[in-house]
């Protein structure tokens, strides 16, 4: 390949920059340069803030031709119009030969190469690539188009509304020149990545970030702030209309979760997210609306605006369940709504603590006396990830010393996950740690260094919460943590608790903090401990009535559930087999008809029936803690056919109101970041479509769907066409 006068430019910002794959399509749209291609598929993921150093590093001028660009006042209204460009070739370098592109990628064994060699056809769905196309492109449909392809399904997925057909215009060019990109394509392409970014409209209104893109092409206009949020809030609205008309067809209960946050601009935010499982035995979740709660915030302004979002996706009336944050007002909205709902008849419904929450405080409360110990350790770890010289250093050092091996960078958040780490790092490597801080007092500062009373307590502390810790692990690993396994693990973390309390090993202030712990222990127990947990409990199979937390096991709640189950489960659901009589077939004087009589003794029968399959699912032997749930009912749907119908409502009642990792581990503070710089006039649209589309949503705009991948395609061809016209200059 003939780098050119560019070569060692290329090879420099190649060898000090590694870019994420979605920022380097903007560099493919904004040069011809066919070698950027080729960075394109190697390079690996970096912050998204890259994109500005990067553009100003780029020395590389284009060969193409200068196109005008679509008009600007006005967001496109013709569908065809958000078409991709052309992948025509001019007439000039029609008699070349297409470029063959060598790839061993393991795409390749999905695609099957067509008998001219000129193009390959996706196995799946029939569609065809040129022979040309990068390696990446075919990656991104498989992953777009068939996810999953590669293994098979995890048992918790977010719901993806079924596609709609996607138009791809071609746009004339005049004979004879050299085919083009469109450039308002970048619009679009920079749309997409301030979604994925979660980064505010705004940040394309910078002045040299405008520069930088005039630099590589003076052609590329970006468009003004106010039409990039005409166009989110637009796809907003498609995408959110797609999602309410798929929810009519969810044949089951839905349970919904709520999520609360306040912006930089001091604006109180709620996020509704519903979750059920579909026939298929697969947990379903969307995220439903992001919306402002108004002034005072109360318990009131929630409950109005849960209802308003309830309403305006018609499942009012199918909201089984309600997980919130165990704020006050929370709970006040939700206890509005179970008497709303029965005060209107629309069925049962209750709401629930967050477990993860809960117990994230519980810890808390026992690392609380040495969190100015934790702090120095981060100070510490924080150094170790900032120097690659002083972390090989301590690599080196804990192999020596027979204290385990280290990947960095080290876990330093300040959620429980990292502080984990505080602790860990001292308890297992406490001489290396000690051997690095010496090496390099002047860098580090020999304030690191822990005395012997500061290292007792951290051993103290790591032991007692080591099986905190393993019970959050297995939360967050597990594909769908029911209710019933939840309140298993919360039932050891109050055994633990209590255990702590009785040891006369454990120092007393150790003990003080564990009296505060067993308080919110036993808060959280009242809070969860109603007919409708107990209910969810007995229906996960590892669980039933063996391993159910001894606060619920009682025959009343028993009794309870025999009753809910008989009356909405024996033979709503199965129609045939209720009978078609009615008041007008009892005789005159209180008599019973015949015909009324058997129709009688069937419905007694039908009952006895539907409490057999309780009654015999409770008396057999609880399934592994490691099975999955899902798959178990799916195959036992069969002999317990009413019952099953019971659990695919109540399993999919959620113990936490948002993912457990986003409140343990450090994914939460990039979701906080996010969330907190997010303006308000963007803050709704961006990031559902955000959610949407990680999810494995399309993007639409109006009724047609954004198909990216078609337009890298065409981006790719032009540039490479382009590429082999100034290549073919240069030899004249």
């Amino acid at each position: 390949m003939d780098w050119g006068v560019n070569n060692s430019t290329f090879k420099t910002f190649k060898g000090v920059l590694k870019v994420e794959v979605f920022e380097h399509d903007l560099l493919v749209l904004m040069t011809n340069f066919e070698s950027c291609i080729v960075l394109w598929e190697e390079m690996e993921h970096v912050d998204c803030a890259i994109v500005m150093k990067l553009v100003v590093m780029v020395v590389m001028f284009t060969n193409m031709e200068p196109k005008s660009m679509m008009d600007m006042a006005v967001i496109p209204i013709d569908p065809v119009d958000i078409g991709l460009g052309t992948s025509e070739k001019p007439n000039a370098v029609s008699s070349a030969k297409p470029r063959k592109k060598t790839m061993t990628s393991v795409y390749l064994k999905f695609f099957e190469t067509a008998p001219d060699g000129k193009s390959r056809r996706c196995k799946f769905c029939g569609q065809s690539y040129s022979i040309a196309t990068a390696t990446g492109n075919l990656g991104r449909h498989l992953s777009n188009r068939h996810p999953g392809y590669d293994k098979p399904g995890d048992t918790v997925t977010n719901f993806v509304p079924q596609p709609v057909a996607v138009t791809v215009a071609k746009k004339p060019q005049l004979q004879g020149k050299t085919s083009q990109v469109d450039y308002d394509h970048l619009n679009w392409l920079l749309v997409k990545w301030l979604v994925v970014a979660a980064l505010p409209p705004s940040m394309l209104e910078e002045r040299w970030l405008a520069n930088s893109y005039k630099f590589l092409n003076p052609s590329i206009q970006l468009w003004p702030g106010d039409r990039y949020k005409a166009v989110f809030h637009e796809v907003f609205r498609s995408m959110q209309e797609d999602i309410r008309a798929s929810l009519v067809q969810v044949s089951s209960r839905i349970s919904i979760t709520l999520d609360f946050w306040t912006s930089y601009e001091q604006i109180y935010y709620m996020s509704v997210t519903c979750q059920w499982i579909n026939e298929n035995w697969s947990l379903q979740k969307v995220l439903l609306d992001i919306c402002h709660i108004p002034y005072p915030c109360g318990g009131a302004e929630i409950y109005n605006s849960l209802v308003k979002i309830l309403k305006m996706y018609n499942i009012e009336s199918r909201v089984l369940s309600c997980t919130h944050d165990n704020s006050q007002s929370a709970i006040d909205a939700c206890l509005g709504l179970k008497q709303d709902l029965e005060s209107q008849k629309l069925g049962t419904f209750c709401y629930i603590p967050c477990a993860a929450r809960s117990l994230n405080l519980i810890i808390e409360d026992g690392l609380r006396t040495i969190k100015p110990i934790i702090s120095k350790i981060r100070e510490f770890v924080l150094g170790l990830n900032a120097s690659p010289e002083i972390s090989e250093d301590f690599i080196r050092i804990a192999a020596a010393c027979q204290e385990g091996s280290w990947k960095f960078p080290l876990d330093a958040s300040a959620r429980w996950s990292g502080n984990y780490q505080m602790l860990d790092i001292v308890k297992k490597a406490g001489k290396s740690m000690d051997a690095v801080i010496r090496k390099y007092e002047e860098t580090l500062g020999g304030r690191m260094l822990l005395n012997s009373a500061e290292k007792n307590a951290i051993g103290v502390v790591h032991e007692y919460l080591e099986p905190f810790y393993k019970t959050t692990n297995n939360i967050c690993t597990n594909k769908v943590p029911t209710i019933g396994l939840v309140l298993f693990f919360m039932d050891h973390i109050s055994e633990m608790i209590a255990a702590c309390r009785e040891a006369r090993h454990y120092p007393d202030w150790l003990k003080k903090a564990s009296e505060d712990m067993a308080k919110k222990a036993r808060s959280y127990n009242s809070l969860v401990c109603n007919i409708f947990t107990y209910m969810t409990a007995i229906l996960d199979p590892r669980i039933k009535g063996e391993l159910i937390p001894e606060n619920l096991n009682s025959e009343t709640f028993l009794e309870e559930a025999r009753t809910h189950f008989i009356r909405n489960y024996s033979t709503s659901h199965f129609p045939s087999m209720t009978s078609g009589y009615g008041a007008q077939d009892i005789e005159d004087g209180g008599s019973v008809s015949f015909a009324e009589e058997i129709a009688r003794k069937k419905r007694r029968a039908s009952m006895s029936n539907a409490t057999d399959e309780l009654t015999q699912y409770l008396s057999e032997t609880p399934a592994p803690i490691p099975t999955d749930v899902l798959e178990w009912w799916k195959v036992n749907s069969t002999r317990y056919p009413r019952l099953s119908v019971m659990a695919r409502d109540f399993l999919a009642m959620q113990p936490t109101s948002l993912a457990p990792e986003e409140i343990f581990c450090g994914k939460g503070d990039e979701i906080d970041k996010q969330r907190l710089c997010m303006p308000h006039d963007s803050t709704q649209a961006l990031l559902c479509i955000r959610s949407w589309i990680l999810a494995g949503m399309k993007l639409k705009f109006k009724s047609t769907e954004i198909d990216y991948e078609r337009l890298m395609e065409l981006a790719t061809t032009a540039a490479a066409d382009n590429s082999t016209v100034g290549s073919d200059r240069k030899q004249k």
